[in-house]
C-alpha cells in the first residue's frame, strides 16, 4: 500500500481578473522509504502541489479545487484544520525552498527547533535545547552547539538549509517534502546536502519528494521522477527510464540542456521559448509552442497521460517518436 496517493489534485488560486489552476490534475503515488523527484522549470507547479500536500496553500487566494490526497489510508485533502496538527508537522513535514523567508529572524535557529520539539512531543525546556543542537549535528552542521545560539541571517546558505532539514525532521516524519534543498549552494554544498536526504531515508526509512529544477540530484538520489510542466504532470518513470530513454520532448529538452546530459560530441540544446503562464489557456498539448514534435493533432487533441507500464506513462500522443 502506498504512503501516499495524490489523485486528480487541482489547485486553484483567486486572482483579480479570475482564477487560475497552478495544478491540474496531478496524480502519482509515494511507497514507503521511496525518493520521488518532481521535475520541472520555475513555474511548472511542483511547489504549489507540495505545498497543497502539507496542506499549506496562501490564505484565501489558493484552495484544492478537486482530488485526493491519501496519506497512510486517509484523505487530508478536506481534513478540518483542527485535525491537521496530527499530519503536519509529525507525519509529513516540509523544508522550504528559502529558509531566510520561513525561518522567525527574531529567534535563534536551536530556539525555533526546541520550540517545534516542546509543542508537539511535550519537551521540557532543557531536553528540548539538547535535542535542537543532537538534530543540528545529525544533518551535518559545523559546531552545532555554537550555531544553535544563532540567527538565520547569522548563517551561510548551507547551514541554513541544514536547520530548515533539522526543523522538519524534528518531529521524525513519516514523509518528508524538500523544495529545491540545493538551489543557491555551491556544488560541494549540494552534494553535502544531497548526501544528507539520501542517509535521512537511509537511517530513518522515511519516504522523501524532491522537488527540483535539477535533473543531476535527481540522477544522484532518487528512485522516480514525475516530470511538470504547466501545472501537469506529462511523464512519470524510474529515474534510469526517464535519463536514458525519455518519452516527452520535455523530459528530452531537460536532459539535453543540461552539460552532463549530453554525449561529448553532441552540443547542448536549450528548450526554446517560455512556458505558458497559468492564467494563459493553451489548447491542446501545453507544451506545442516549445515542441519540435509537434503536429496538428498536437495542438488540439487530447494531452490526458498515455499509462505504459505500470508506473510509466506519458501525456505525448507521439511518444513512439522519442522511443524509435
Amino acid at each position: 500500500m502506498p504512503l501516499l496517493s495524490v489523485s486528480h489534485l487541482s489547485v486553484e488560486f483567486r486572482l483579480p481578473h479570475g482564477h487560475v489552476k497552478a495544478v491540474d490534475d496531478v496524480s502519482f503515488s509515494l511507497e514507503p522509504g521511496e525518493i520521488l523527484g518532481l521535475v520541472g522549470e520555475s513555474g511548472a507547479g511542483k511547489t504549489v502541489a507540495c505545498r497543497a500536500i502539507f496542506r499549506l496553500l496562501p490564505g484565501r487566494r489558493g484552495r484544492i479545487a478537486s482530488g485526493r490526497i491519501d496519506f497512510a489510508g486517509r484523505d487530508i485533502a478536506r481534513l478540518p484544520e483542527r485535525e491537521l496538527g496530527a499530519y503536519r508537522g509529525r507525519q509529513i513535514a516540509m523544508a522550504f525552498q528559502d529558509a531566510l523567508l520561513h525561518l522567525d529572524p527574531a529567534l535563534s535557529v536551536g530556539e525555533q527547533i526546541a520550540e517545534t520539539l516542546r509543542f508537539h512531543r511535550r519537551l521540557g525546556h532543557g531536553e528540548a535545547r539538547r535535542q535542537a543542537i543532537e538534530l543540528l549535528g545529525e544533518v551535518g552542521t559545523p559546531e552545532p552547539a555554537r550555531r544553535a545560539d544563532l540567527p538565520p541571517h547569522r548563517l551561510g546558505p548551507g547551514d541554513r538549509k541544514r536547520a530548515m532539514l533539522a526543523l522538519a525532521l524534528a518531529c521524525s516524519p513519516k514523509l518528508l517534502i524538500a523544495d529545491e534543498p540545493t538551489r543557491g549552494l555551491d556544488i560541494s554544498q549540494q552534494a553535502q546536502i544531497l548526501r544528507l536526504l539520501l542517509d535521512l531515508r537511509d537511517r530513518n526509512g522515511m519516504s522523501l519528494i524532491l522537488a527540483t529544477s535539477d535533473l543531476g540530484a535527481v540522477a544522484q538520489i532518487c528512485d522516480s521522477v514525475a516530470v511538470m510542466y504547466a501545472g501537469r504532470i506529462v511523464e512519470r518513470a524510474t529515474k534510469t527510464e526517464l535519463l536514458e530513454e525519455p518519452l516527452h520532448p520535455y523530459s528530452e529538452g531537460l536532459i539535453r540542456s543540461r552539460p552532463d546530459g549530453v554525449c561529448a560530441a553532441e552540443s547542448l540544446r536549450p528548450i526554446l521559448g517560455a512556458p505558458p503562464s497559468p492564467a494563459e489557456l493553451v489548447r491542446g498539448c501545453r507544451y506545442h509552442p516549445r515542441c519540435t514534435y509537434a503536429d496538428d493533432g498536437c495542438r488540439f487533441g487530447d494531452t490526458q497521460l498515455i499509462e505504459i507500464s505500470s508506473w510509466r506513462a506519458t501525456s505525448c500522443r507521439r511518444w513512439q517518436l522519442l522511443a524509435s
